[in-house]
């Protein structure tokens, strides 16, 4: 039985990961498949700019990624002291390139929250989304998901898209990157 990532995970042990996202249903994920005589190749520069997009947002660096036909490899690294030293205004800013913002996070980011209870609320909330910003679940969901509404639009189907797997990477692995 497949263990939860967020047990997998152990910064004290290694902030490198890497991170499989296998097609699932013998989808095609880029390249040409000869069966269906489909070019998907156009898939890999989707892959591509939402990593280049994620890896500015979130606290994670890609080390290395490869796309294969049916699946990706992303080594991330996890920098856990980048996203302790943002500003409440700068994990806002990151937050809201992916995803909207709640009212009193946005009245609390333009001084309009004068209880204290407001601004505790807004503050708990946008360390929420600080400790999001270095995790891998939320970046690979971020990735994945993209891309998997895109490929299924393109397909004309629904459902899942990706499998997954999670391995803690060896730094003699990194070494060369």
């Amino acid at each position: 039985m497949p263990i939860p990532r967020k047990q997998q995970i152990s910064l004290s042990d290694t902030p490198f990961y890497h991170c499989i996202s296998r097609c699932v249903r013998r989808t095609f994920l880029c390249g040409i498949d000869r069966a269906a005589n489909k070019d998907y190749s156009h898939r890999k520069q989707w892959i591509i700019e939402r990593l280049a997009l994620l890896s500015n947002t979130f606290a994670i660096e890609v080390c290395a990624f490869a796309i294969m036909s049916n699946h990706t490899h992303t080594v991330l690294k996890i920098n856990e002291h980048f996203a302790l030293d943002w500003s409440d205004e700068q994990v806002i800013q990151r937050w809201e390139q992916l995803f909207s913002i709640p009212v009193l996070v946005e009245r609390y980011f333009n001084g309009e929250c004068h209880s204290e209870a407001e601004q505790h609320k807004a503050r708990e909330t946008i360390d929420v989304f600080r400790h999001r910003l270095m995790d891998i679940s939320w970046f690979m969901r971020c990735l994945n998901e993209s891309i998997a509404r895109q490929a299924n639009a393109e397909d004309k189907c629904t459902g899942r898209f990706w499998d997954r797997f999670l391995r803690p990477a060896k730094p003699a692995y990194i070494t060369s990157m």
